[in-house]
């Protein structure tokens, strides 16, 4: 997702699916195609290098469960201590919130 139209069409009324760590809002967008979108916030992980390693786990892990996933706008969105997971954990947790999605959009 690129327009600031397309976040905030996610944020009204969204499906969502939590974690301590993470969070993703889903919404049905009309597509016949997932699409992703990132809010990594300074506020929670300071360096650049840390925002850049979520949305880099974030974005390869989307890549590998796009096709699995329903017709959506998703956003993730990380909360505090987010960036002191290593990749596999973050991973993980990412890859159980796509399936917590899933089974919420289509059930």
């Amino acid at each position: 997702m690129l327009t600031p139209e397309q976040f905030k069409n996610v944020f009204k009324d969204p499906i969502p699916a939590s974690s301590p760590h993470i969070t993703i809002l889903a919404k049905p967008n009309g597509l016949n195609h997932p699409r992703l979108g990132l809010a990594i916030p300074k506020k929670h992980i300071k360096l650049a290098v840390g925002r850049n390693r979520v949305k880099r786990v974030a974005r390869e892990s989307f890549r590998i469960h796009q096709h699995q996933l329903p017709a959506v706008d998703l956003v993730v969105i990380a909360k505090g201590g987010c960036g002191n997971l290593t990749n596999e954990e973050l991973a993980k947790l990412i890859g159980k919130l796509w399936q917590r999605i899933v089974r919420r959009c289509n059930g």
